[in-house]
């Protein structure tokens, strides 16, 4: 990975004319690349984005990097031409995708803790899948490593996909939550009230025991509570508008609901309150700049139609 910036520094660091060269080379590859991002600052980019275009692009690097003249270049070129280090690169490409797939899938409004940790698990459960599509060669999950590498798998790739595994595991060893109550939040129907949900339960709140097992062997025999799961616009609202019958149920659902699973919200309200005050709009009051974030962070669409239709027109003459 280091390698490969480096060389895509070097190429944003050439001179005019040879940086107007490449630009020739990107143009004309756009045939088989429509979709490809003509942007000369590689930072806005994440390094599995970057990978990616790379890979697209690697016989225009290598045309490129064989007409200029600098030592640089040519120790560059010599990596570039190196198999080993372009089946990394595809192998890398291709874990880099799915580690940023897993990422926007985490990421966005209304995502609860109850979302969050079901990804993870599938993420755990698909690196099993990852090692198990090297060990036995067919790489259906390494489609560049298939292509572009030709097929070679290294020890290397290997022991990093376990080493992979072992990392994410330690990494969100504190985020753990007993996954019966996880899947009792998702479908309390489908939880033994005899089981180990309840302890399990009591771990996390201290809650009335008795109360949990009762109130779900109630809640499971009620038909009108199951239609209304699967009525629900979310989980949020299906436990929202749970009876108080089932208070304890609802309070145990509630509390693992309005856990914060991500900073996504306060990330996403700092970045639009970046792109509204900006450098041009610095005379911006505080309460004009309260209400344009308000604005911009609300998910509430006016009725256009219907202010315009109550509105009335001031006319001079």
């Amino acid at each position: 990975m280091e390698k490969t910036m480096k060389i895509i520094n070097h190429i944003r660091g050439t001179s005019s004319t040879q940086h107007r060269l490449f630009r020739k080379f990107v143009l004309e590859s756009q045939a088989s690349h429509d979709d490809l991002f003509l942007h000369n600052d590689l930072r806005w980019l994440s390094k599995g984005k970057a990978l990616e275009r790379f890979v697209e692009l690697r016989a225009q690097v290598v045309d490129f990097l064989k007409q200029s003249k600098s030592k640089a270049a040519a120790d560059h070129l010599r990596v570039m031409q190196d198999t080993l280090y372009v089946c990394n690169v595809a192998f890398l490409t291709d874990i880099f995708s799915h580690l940023n797939t897993l990422n926007l899938q985490l990421q966005g409004k209304g995502k609860s803790v109850v979302d969050l940790v079901e990804k993870l698990d599938a993420f755990g459960n698909k690196l099993d899948l990852f090692h198990a599509d090297l060990l036995s060669g067919r790489l259906l999950h390494f489609n560049t490593l298939k292509t572009v590498g030709e097929g070679n798998v290294t020890d290397k790739m290997k022991t990093f996909i376990t080493q992979l595994k072992d990392n994410f595991s330690a990494r969100f060893d504190d985020f753990f939550i007993s996954r019966d109550v996880i899947g009792f939040v998702r479908d309390p129907f489908t939880i033994s009230p005899s089981g180990e949900f309840s302890t399990n339960a009591v771990k996390m709140l201290p809650l009335d025991e008795a109360a949990i097992q009762s109130q779900l062997a109630e809640i499971q025999a009620a038909g009108d509570m199951k239609a209304a799961l699967r009525g629900a616009e979310s989980l949020s609202a299906f436990w929202v508008s749970c009876p108080e019958t089932y208070d304890t149920l609802k309070t145990l659902a509630m509390y693992v609901l309005t856990m914060f699973g991500s900073t996504y919200t306060c990330e996403a309200a700092f970045s639009k309150m970046n792109s509204i005050k900006t450098h041009e709009r610095n005379r911006l009051s505080t309460e004009s700049l309260e209400d344009c974030l308000r604005i911009s962070l609300t998910a509430a669409k006016p009725d256009v139609k219907k202010l315009a239709s109550e509105g009335k027109c001031n006319f001079s003459h």
